[in-house]
């Protein structure tokens, strides 16, 4: 089929996420390598988003094909519900423990980051439950957090978008302001820290400890802004919790194998959750997959009696751990882990060097290949650029450059592979540049 037809086709067939059916555009990609894509009318494309922020070893790996196929010709899946198991979910187990903070030696695959949030409040509120604290049903989380889009990850999100018209919502999830420095007026001239660890006593305090099973937050918020806490915000938070008897979840769906230049974020800020969810990145999507790390002590409790009762059924799938152990090796054998930290500080300092000037530019933050441009109307009063929906920054850009960046929260956030070259990164901030100069505070952007 010609793109035309596709296109067609795909409009009269498929419901996209967050896509009106108003839009006629499509982009139909047909080919990925490294960070290019090319798509059904041949243009080229460099990928400044690894997809929804997980091709860390880039597009169109042979090898890891080659693991799909050898292991689909073996055994392309059967149950690990009971006493079943598969050599493939059993090595990656291992490694994943291997590679995890201290203390999280048990491993509960899922097929992605949503599935992975459910199953994490699932367990923190059957811990406690185990453990003769019933009462224990509250989960904290964020404003502006993203945990995915199931009844119990949807409602520990902290957008109003993702609530409206799904209610009613989970019940028992309180918000907590979110950790962003840049937005001063928020912690009414506070410390941004003290103002957060403050208000987390405060509402500890309200609920009460003793009916709060969790809290959940990503170690830097994607969805949010690429939102980066204080240094000392995580560990005074885990001691609030601790001394709480509060278990502390990662959402690390976004933030691990490599991305931020460790293995897992909790490394980057010297914090060990009780249980960690990953996904994305673990297979840099060349197939569905996720894994929740769990603590020790966690696990103690699941394992008690019959056992956790909640499975899905491709927990553990062997063709998706094969995957996932061939993308292990590339990140271990190409040193993605250090290149995330060279590669991201170059087009950190790019960024800035390129945009900082511009007048609709307010800030820009990063850790490791996670990037974000903060977009503004006027730089003292830091208030937001305007949105206009019918021509964004990003869109433009994708249409003018082909490099694809994406909008979130008033910013053009950035997750490359972490595969990305130099030469890369100068494209990718010159394409930025050249429709963020041309925007004014208004949100137009010249011709």
């Amino acid at each position: 089929m010609h793109h035309a037809e596709l296109a067609a086709a795909d409009r009269a067939r498929i419901i996209h996420p967050y896509l009106p059916g108003t839009v006629e555009e499509r982009v139909v990609m047909t080919e990925g390598s490294g960070c290019r894509l090319t798509d059904a009318e041949g243009r080229s494309y460099l990928d400044a988003t690894g997809g929804l922020w997980l091709a860390q070893i880039g597009h169109g790996r042979e090898e890891v094909a080659r693991a799909a196929a050898e292991q689909m010709t073996k055994l392309e899946y059967f149950t690990s519900f009971w006493e079943f198991s598969n050599d493939k979910a059993i090595e990656l187990a291992t490694r994943l423990t291997s590679l995890a903070p201290a203390g999280l030696g048990h491993v509960y695959f899922t097929s992605g980051g949503s599935e992975g949030n459910e199953a994490a409040i699932k367990m923190a509120r059957y811990y406690h439950h185990r453990r003769g604290e019933s009462s224990r049903t509250w989960i904290l989380a964020r404003a502006k957090a993203y945990h995915g889009i199931g009844y119990g990850g949807g409602s520990a999100t902290g957008f109003p978008l993702y609530h409206e018209g799904f209610a009613p919502m989970m019940p028992h999830v309180s918000h907590l302001t979110p950790p962003w420095p840049y937005r001063t007026e928020l912690y009414g001239g506070e410390d941004p820290c003290d103002f957060l660890i403050r208000e987390l006593e405060e509402r500890i305090a309200e609920i009460g400890p003793g009916n709060i099973a969790a809290m959940i937050g990503e170690p830097i918020m994607g969805v949010g802004g690429m939102l980066v806490p204080p240094a000392d915000y995580w560990p005074r938070v885990r001691e609030v919790l601790d001394r709480h008897g509060i278990l502390l979840i990662f959402d690390e769906v976004v933030t691990a194998y490599g991305r931020v230049g460790e293995w897992f974020a909790a490394q980057h800020f010297g914090v060990t959750p009780d249980i960690l969810v990953t996904a994305k990145g673990i297979t840099s999507g060349y197939t569905p997959l996720g894994a929740l790390l769990v603590g020790d002590h966690v696990a103690e409790q699941l394992l008690r009696e019959h056992g956790f009762p909640m499975g899905y059924t491709y927990n553990g799938h062997p063709v998706a751990a094969a995957v996932a152990l061939a993308n292990l090796d590339i990140i271990e054998r190409e040193g993605l882990l250090a290149r995330a930290v060279e590669i991201g500080g170059a087009l950190h300092a790019e960024l800035q060097a390129q945009l900082g000037d511009l007048p609709v530019v307010g800030e820009v933050r990063s850790v490791g290949m996670m990037l974000a441009v903060e977009l503004v109307a006027d730089k003292g009063t830091r208030a937001p650029l305007p949105v206009r929906p019918e021509r964004m920054p990003h869109d433009v850009i994708r249409r003018e450059t082909g490099v694809i960046v994406r909008d979130s929260a008033h910013s053009i956030v950035l997750s490359p592979p972490l595969v990305m070259t130099e030469a890369e990164v100068k494209e990718t901030v010159t394409a930025m540049r050249s429709v963020l100069e041309r925007t004014t505070p208004t949100g137009e952007i010249r011709d």
